[in-house]
């Protein structure tokens, strides 16, 4: 779903650009346009992969306050 949303969102943008004048925010060259892609496929891989980790220091956060549980006994 997140793709789809991508895909419409870039190409809303394109129109706008195209009907307003302005130029496309995006490289010209083939060699920036294969960057972009590597880029958001990374993207993609990283959170596929990220979102299934543990949070293992999670402990070390802090919440509204800022204070962290070790903090939290002072």
């Amino acid at each position: 779903m997140k793709i789809v949303i991508g895909l419409l969102l870039g190409a809303c943008i394109g129109i706008v650009c195209r009907l307003a004048g302005i130029p496309l925010p995006a490289p010209p060259a083939l060699v920036g346009a294969l960057l972009v892609l590597a880029m958001t496929c990374g993207y993609i891989l990283v959170d596929r992969v990220a979102a299934h980790r543990a949070a293992h220091s999670r402990h070390l956060c802090g919440g509204p306050t800022g204070e962290t549980a070790k903090g939290a006994g002072r």
